[in-house]
């Protein structure tokens, strides 16, 4: 949610606007409803808008010479999407522009006991933060205490980026729970929400921690405490290829990344096999291994992908596990066991829900485990452990490799803890690539099949067993790129109220990989048919029917989740792109929820 870029110094060749709008459309991925851009050139310059950076683009004055610029794209929390809504924002004489990401929970509170007057022209949260800055410089304090001492008041969470008109020759900077990421480059340095907005000029990186305030000029970087004590921190090298965020010969993020799934299954097997065994962080497996319950914390498509975790943890490594939506679990807590291991998956890291219950957890000496696709993130930095997904960067809001890739992980980690034979599942895995191959290969069934059923306003997916959890996700993707109502059901839940939502035509979309299940789910699909559903059934192939429309090559079933998904990822796909609807970036969601 919301993106940040921010650039200080001189490079020849490089133009400040450009290198902030080329950096907010690389932050597109992570939902955004408006944007905007301040320039410094002989005094502040602001760009912005409701809409897309493209529009943003329009409004951009391209002769100004600048050395100093932020960038912002807003998802609105604090007002609707207009222009006045739109970051930057400034304070009343226009001495302090700032861009923020987050949410300010006590923002009511500040303005009756600091700002009772003052002119506001937005409902943002974010202009008090700008006011609070100058209402403390006009009361004595020099601009860095200020800043400060509005970090210490505030509370929520915040990565701010601050231009002071009066010093151009400085950026300012400031994180507390949302990320924010430093780049270094030669003659300049940069801010930014994530590598990937930035890695195009700089792969020098420093991660900032929460309450740190940082002070950016052309040739250096300072970063403080909230406190005001200086801090050193060694830069890392950010191993992402620049050409890995860009979409090549593909028309849309979704599906490259939906045919880069083989690719991903083979390096995740690359890097946690050896030519023998398994190759886990043996502080793991030890954890693993003395726990009484695994307690999986998630949300949205990565709790789905929890929910087949629960049943590889329990039938391959028998540890009883539970799965939560994260922001439940922080709230409403339930009884904990007395040796619990708490897994958190996240494609981002940095979900925010998960990091308070994280944040929770932590205080009560519970071990952690973060499985995630970005090395650094904050779930990754702050649990115990991290696992890594290898599935490469992921663009699109509506996840699909990086599903798969955590139900990979979790079933190597729960193999490795039931002494499985390892090239077992090392045949397996690679057999699991080969399949997905093959289904994206043959894309042209899953337009028809999209074209002629997936007309409704209405579809459901049903399935038994692991099938069901493989719905839920199946369910959730359509619903959140098509915009079809879409629900995933236990078959079996059907007689139980499900079934008075069929009506001649709905599209019902079954799922069948497991043989103690194959009959009862066939009998639920006579059941919606004798109703007038239109029925699609995606089926193994040992377990299929003459009249099954997608039947898959079969896999062992323990892993079928991994196989059975794609097809409906597929169908999704071309469920969205027949409607002309905007498949990288459905309306309404951000790829990366950072604020709660």
């Amino acid at each position: 949610m919301c993106g940040i870029v921010g650039y200080i110094g001189f490079k020849e060749g490089l133009q400040v606007q450009e290198v902030i709008l080329s950096g907010l459309e690389k932050l597109e991925y992570r939902g955004y409803d408006s944007a905007g851009i301040c320039i410094y050139n002989d005094g502040i310059q602001i760009f912005k808008d409701k809409g897309r950076v493209a529009h943003l683009r329009t409004l951009v004055d391209n002769s100004l010479n600048s050395k100093l610029g932020i960038g912002h794209t807003r998802w609105a929390t604090h007002g609707i999407p207009s222009q006045s809504n739109s970051h930057p924002h400034q304070s009343k004489t226009g001495r302090f522009t700032i861009v923020h990401n987050g949410v300010i929970e006590n923002e009511m509170e500040l303005r009756e006991k600091y700002l009772e007057d003052y002119p506001f022209i937005s409902d943002t949260d974010t202009e008090v933060i700008a006011a609070l800055i100058e209402y403390f410089e006009e009361n004595g304090e020099d601009v860095e205490l200020a800043i400060r001492h509005v970090m210490g008041i505030i509370k929520g969470s915040y990565a701010l980026g601050i231009v002071d008109s009066r010093t151009p020759d400085v950026f300012y900077a400031a994180k507390n729970k949302s990320p924010l990421l430093v780049g270094l480059g030669d003659g300049f340095n940069m801010i930014g929400s994530d590598a990937m907005s930035i890695i195009k000029y700089t792969n020098q990186f420093i991660e900032l921690h929460d309450e740190e305030f940082i002070v950016l000029k052309s040739d250096s970087v300072s970063i403080y405490s909230i406190l005001g004590a200086k801090i050193e921190r060694t830069p890392y090298t950010e191993t992402l290829d620049a050409s890995d965020t860009e979409k090549g010969i593909y028309p849309y993020y979704m599906l490259k990344e939906i045919d880069e799934q083989p690719y991903a299954i083979r390096r995740i097997v690359a890097k946690y096999f050896t030519d023998t065994d398994y190759n886990i962080n043996p502080n793991i497996v030890e954890v693993l291994s003395n726990t009484d319950r695994i307690y999986i914390v998630a949300a949205g498509t990565s709790m789905n992908a929890g929910f087949v975790g629960k049943q590889l943890f329990e039938s391959i490594a028998k540890i009883p596990t539970e799965v939560h939506i994260a922001s439940e679990f922080v709230y409403n807590t339930p009884l904990i066991s007395k040796k619990p291991l708490f897994i958190f998956l996240s494609q981002s890291g940095e979900t925010a829900d998960s990091r308070a219950v994280l944040v929770k957890i932590k205080k009560l000496g519970y071990k952690s485990l973060t499985i995630t696709n970005v090395k650094g993130s904050t779930l990754s930095r702050e649990a115990d452990y991290t696992l890594l997904l290898h599935a490469g960067v992921e663009i699109a809001v509506a996840s699909t490799k990086a599903y798969t890739s955590q139900i990979a992980v979790m079933a190597i980690l729960a193999a490795n803890e039931a002494n499985m034979d390892v090239s077992f599942l090392k045949t397996q895995l690679a057999l699991v690539a080969n399949i997905i191959e093959t289904i994206t290969d043959n894309k042209l069934i899953y337009k028809e099949l999209a074209d002629k059923y997936l007309v409704k306003r209405n579809c459901f997916y049903i399935g038994r067993h692991v099938d069901y959890y493989v719905a839920i996700e199946a369910a959730l993707k359509l619903k959140e790129i098509s915009y079809i109502q879409t629900e995933g059901f236990a078959a079996g839940e059907l007689k139980h109220g499900t079934i008075a939502l069929i009506e001649q035509g709905t599209p019902v979309i079954a799922i069948i990989s497991q043989e103690n299940i194959n009959l009862n789910t066939r009998s639920n699909i006579k059941e919606v048919k004798s109703r007038g559903a239109n029925v699609i059934v995606i089926s193994l192939k040992s377990l299929s029917s003459a009249t099954d429309q997608v039947v898959i090559d079969d896999v062992d079933p323990i892993l079928a989740p991994l196989v059975t998904i794609v097809p409906t990822q597929l169908l999704a796909y071309y469920a969205a792109l027949g409607r002309g609807l905007d498949i990288d970036k459905p309306r309404n969601l951000a790829k990366s929820v950072t604020v709660e």
